[in-house]
């Protein structure tokens, strides 16, 4: 299948400024990122699309290559047509092959940029935050432009010049027999740059450790696990590269009353002996308040009632869950002498029609005379 125009891909005119191509293609990664779209091979597809796009358009040699020659001016197997790709006007293979494996692409001043590194922060939430969704604010600590050069690693007065030994490439061939074998430059250490004074407050990085202040937008039924993605807020590059992003894990702190398994909620209560064998109604919490539930009479205990839309809401959309109530029987304690004797009158009232009061104890205890019997001690 023939490949699209690139400038079809991110829905851009072709004389689009390089702000312009960002927003779009920054549009169109957020939409059909795999993240955000588990299991869609069709939304993995689009998205691989405009980031090769974006990755050819966001170059300015390889977007003058595509402008004059189409896609055999970035093809690196289409050598020849009319020397687009390879000739001075072009991109050499070199430059393929640094961007695929890390090399960094090329500032305006020739001097290599890099990426920044990618954060992670680990953010905990009460149930009901999580639940709910709420917009929280984080300190992270991160790599800055620096202010007192504004990010040239040089000190003010000065300027940082092309590493002599790479020409600014940042990269250095050493030819060995038929191989040619390309290292990072050791004079430059791939900045392709040097810096004859550097600035006192970076030290010739061009980048300054800070804490940065971030809102957080937690959407509504995120769980332990879920990862919210903040494009763009990770360290800056170097070189003046493009920023990384921010990965917020969430954590989910454990609740007083409630557990949670996906979008449902589980929760305890405790119920006397005469309402579980008379019935009657409880009140019982739930995130938006309290309902009532009705106990039919003799409910045994570990019996689960179904609160329907009582649990939580889904951070994809689909519906929402239910509280399931598990009943535990309660034994009184601290009773009086009064109370003990009213109890032991009780039990030989139950003792007469034992069959048909505890038809569970009758049952367990013929299976362990039957037990008993089939083992012949």
């Amino acid at each position: 299948m023939a490949k699209r125009d690139y400038y079809e891909v991110l829905s851009i005119e072709r004389n689009a400024s390089a702000a312009e191509l960002k927003k779009a293609y920054r549009r169109l990664a957020m939409k059909h990122h795999p993240d955000r779209n588990p299991d869609d091979a069709s939304a993995e597809e689009k998205f691989k699309e405009a980031k090769e796009a974006y990755e050819v358009l966001n170059d300015a040699r390889k977007r003058s290559a595509y402008d004059q020659f189409g896609h055999a001016g970035v093809d690196p197997s289409a050598q020849g047509g009319g020397g687009a790709g390879f000739g001075h006007g072009g991109f050499s293979f070199s430059d393929i092959f640094e961007d695929v494996f890390g090399g960094g692409a090329r500032s305006s001043s020739g001097s290599r940029v890099y990426r920044g590194a990618d954060l992670r922060y680990s953010l905990e939430l009460s149930l009901e935050d999580a639940v709910r969704g709420s917009t929280v604010k984080v300190r992270v600590p991160s790599k800055v432009i620096c202010k007192t050069c504004d990010g040239s690693g040089a000190r003010k007065g000065s300027s940082a010049s092309l590493c002599a030994t790479c020409g600014g490439h940042g990269q250095v061939r050493m030819q060995q027999g038929f191989f040619s074998v390309q290292q990072t430059c050791p004079k430059c250490q791939g900045s392709g740059k040097t810096i004859a004074s550097p600035c006192g407050t970076c030290h010739g990085d061009g980048r300054v450790a800070e804490q940065k202040t971030l809102s957080v937008k937690v959407p509504a039924g995120v769980d332990n696990g879920d990862r919210i993605r903040l494009a763009g807020e990770g360290e800056v590059g170097e070189n003046g590269g493009p920023a990384g992003d921010l990965y917020v894990q969430i954590k989910v702190r454990p609740h007083a009353i409630f557990e949670r398994d996906g979008n449902d909620l589980y929760c305890e209560v405790p119920i006397s002996f005469v309402t579980a064998t008379l019935g009657g109604e409880l009140d019982v919490p739930t995130l938006d308040g309290r309902v009532k539930l009705r106990v039919n009479e003799e409910t045994q205990s570990g019996k689960t009632f179904r609160l329907r839309g009582k649990g939580v809401k889904s951070v994809h959309g689909n519906g929402v869950g239910d509280l399931l109530c598990k009943v535990a029987i309660e034994t009184p304690v601290n009773l009086s002498k009064e109370q003990k004797e009213m109890l032991v009158t009780f039990e030989k009232s139950m003792t007469e029609n034992a069959h048909k009061h505890s038809p569970k104890a009758r049952s367990w205890i013929d299976g362990v005379k039957n037990f008993f019997d089939e083992m012949k001690f």
